[in-house]
């Protein structure tokens, strides 16, 4: 059960990650390199490339309607991380979603993950190990590869 001190407040930022020194460090992860959780800039530029992607095809077939480029987001989303484990931005920028143990998610975890995605504020609500409560529900995370 996710608690007030696991995801802290919008207000305060992630709750305190005690003698933890770097993000993902509590995980058994790497400071950096391979394996270590993806930083906010590199995490951005994914979602910057696929959205880019997702209007592009949403222009050329659909008009450019929101709900179509989110819908084509969705989709690109769940298949790409449900079978490769990464989207077109993640293996641009070289990063891969994870269960905890290092395996790629999977179509129901991709599924559950990409729908809260969407909705936005999950992925806005950050831990100590910069994962949002859409990781944090399936035990993923975005790491470097």
């Amino acid at each position: 059960m996710v608690n007030r001190n696991d995801i802290g407040s919008w207000m305060e930022g992630p709750s305190p990650s005690g003698n933890q020194q770097w993000p993902g460090q509590r995980l058994g992860r790497p400071e950096s390199g391979p394996g270590s959780i993806a930083r906010f800039g590199p995490r951005a530029g994914a979602l910057l490339i696929d959205w880019i992607l997702c209007s592009l095809l949403s222009a050329a077939f659909f008009g450019y309607d929101g709900f179509a480029t989110l819908y084509i987001f969705l989709v690109e989303q769940v298949l790409f991380v449900g079978f490769f484990g990464y989207s077109i931005g993640h293996r641009l920028l070289r990063m891969q979603v994870q269960t905890l143990d290092g395996r790629p998610a999977g179509y129901l975890t991709a599924l559950i993950r990409s729908v809260l995605l969407c909705l936005v504020i999950p992925a806005l609500v950050i831990d100590s190990d910069q994962r949002g409560l859409h990781d944090r529900v399936r035990n993923t995370g975005l790491f470097r590869i």
